[in-house]
């Protein structure tokens, strides 16, 4: 009779606890790899602790249960002890133990363990999409719709809803400029004027041990704007009578070859990964960390003409693709090539153009802008049909079938001695509000590059930084090292000076 009870415990303590296993089991789900998705609407950080706290609430009614069935039966066991009707009684008792015990399994059954039954987050809509098939602007079908409304994917990824920070910890950032600030394509004057300067926002910082792994690499919501809410201007300089109004494009291709590393050798000679962020490159096929004058000289070339210059960007990045995870610098997710790359050399406002020298070093905008503020900041976001609207500082949200450019303007005013200097801006710096060039220095050819995306739907996509810039989009920037031959630098400036297109 003892023994009857002792099994009948154990087989109930058994099923207590294979419940409690299958719980802990069930409960601890995979690791997404796709955590770091900006574009993905996943459930809010307040969703998943509803979620936890329901399963909670759900294992401890179940034990409650289970506890009473064996109080029930130690009752049971005691009475039988007593000897009061012993051989009926044992009889029934056995068989209410056995109802019970089958009760107590069906209760585990039907009873949500540790995650083994899904909950809804009523916040996260069916319809939200989980592919990149349709290019970046499918969010444009609907007219009224705002990048507010395409923006608020990121909520999870920032630790709480909307952004806000939530039951997660909270991330916080000081205002950023509004939509409407703008710049248009600036003219022969040396790169896009802007209405506004464009605000070095410092980066969120996290609070609570509820964040997210990835809620601070950024980009963020408000890093993204719908491009019809830049206002267009037009403040291109006027041409003067001395001014020079042609243009060459050297064709160099697309990066078709995979020419990338993390190296700048302008900045950081002789430093592999001086960048902690990947380039990409046109032209020159030789392009490192360790590029000489010599060895720049004596490589191959993408371009046309034998154009040995090298041409290159940080890379933009597909951040619904999981792919880089594991970057020590927060670059994670898929390259996007440019679809179209275009490296025009233009005239200047008010006078002829002279030639570059050999192996002049240039750069534009300023890789760390987040953090040292807008003064060389020069980055250029716009979208294709929409060329007169250029933002500063944020990503564009681009209507169907239309691409998200980068215009990257290099200064053009050179002092007419030094092909480098210290900080890599004294020696060529930009024309003035009028077009002109500063006292002192000569205009040269201006190089713009026009850079196009076919990007994910949405605020779905980065460019890559160095990881305490957030991949806020204020620091985009482009180099050039030139390495034509005298006769092709010779034959640009003919064009430009003539007025010719070529």
């Amino acid at each position: 009779m003892r023994s009857r009870r002792m099994a009948a415990a154990v087989t109930t303590m058994a099923v207590v606890a294979g419940g409690l296993v299958s719980a802990a089991v069930i409960g601890v789900g995979p690791v997404l790899a796709d955590h770091c998705d900006p574009a993905e609407a996943g459930q809010s950080p307040q969703a998943s602790q509803t979620q936890q706290q329901n399963r909670n609430r759900n294992q401890g009614r179940q034990q409650d249960q289970q506890n009473d069935q064996q109080g029930q039966q130690e009752d049971q066991g005691q009475q039988q002890d007593q000897g009061q009707q012993q051989g009926q009684q044992n009889d029934q008792q056995n068989d209410q133990q056995g109802q019970q015990q089958d009760q107590g399994q069906q209760d585990d059954q039907q009873a949500p363990q540790g995650g083994g039954v899904a909950l809804l987050d009523p916040a996260q809509s069916p319809d939200s999409p989980d592919s990149a098939d349709s290019g970046n602007g499918d969010q444009a079908d609907d007219p009224q719709a705002t990048p507010e409304e395409t923006a608020n994917t990121f909520s999870r990824r920032r630790g709480g809803n909307g952004g806000n920070g939530g039951n997660g910890g909270q991330s916080t950032r000081s205002p950023s400029p509004s939509p409407s600030q703008s710049q248009s394509p600036g003219g022969n004057g040396g790169g896009p004027s802007q209405s506004a300067s464009p605000t070095a926002s410092p980066s969120p910082t996290g609070t609570g041990a509820g964040e997210e792994e990835c809620a601070d690499l950024g980009p963020f919501p408000e890093d993204f704007v719908d491009i019809r809410q830049v206002a267009p201007v037009n403040d291109n300089a006027r041409t003067g009578r001395n001014g020079s109004r042609g243009t060459f494009v050297s064709q160099c291709g697309t990066n078709r070859n995979g020419h990338n590393n993390p190296d700048n050798f302008i900045v950081a000679p002789g430093v592999s990964n001086g960048a902690h962020h990947l380039h990409d490159y046109v032209g020159n096929v030789s392009t490192d960390a360790f590029s000489t004058d010599e060895s720049l000289a004596a490589a191959g070339t993408t371009c046309r003409l034998n154009d040995r210059s090298t041409y290159f960007w940080p890379v933009l990045r597909d951040r619904k693709v999981d792919q880089n995870v594991d970057d020590p610098d927060g670059n994670v997710g898929q390259v996007l090539r440019a679809r179209s790359v275009t490296l025009q050399f233009r005239g200047n406002a008010a006078s002829r153009v002279v030639a570059m020298p050999r192996f002049l070093r240039i750069i534009t905008g300023d890789a760390k802008a987040a953090t040292n503020g807008a003064a060389n900041a020069k980055a250029g976001w716009s979208c294709s049909g929409f060329q007169n609207r250029i933002s500063p500082d944020k990503y564009t949200l681009c209507p169907r079938g239309s691409q998200v450019l980068r215009i990257l303007d290099f200064p053009s005013c050179w002092d007419g001695q030094n092909t480098d200097s210290a900080n890599h801006r004294t020696h060529v710096v930009f024309p003035g509000q009028g077009g002109a060039c500063p006292q002192g220095t000569r205009a040269i050819p201006q190089l713009r590059m026009t850079l196009a995306y076919t990007v994910p739907q949405g605020p779905s996509y980065a460019v890559d930084a160095f990881p305490e810039q957030k991949h806020n989009p204020v620091t985009d920037h482009g180099d050039f090292a030139n390495v034509m031959p005298d006769r092709l630098m010779q034959f640009v400036v003919s064009c430009i000076n003539r007025g010719r297109r070529c």
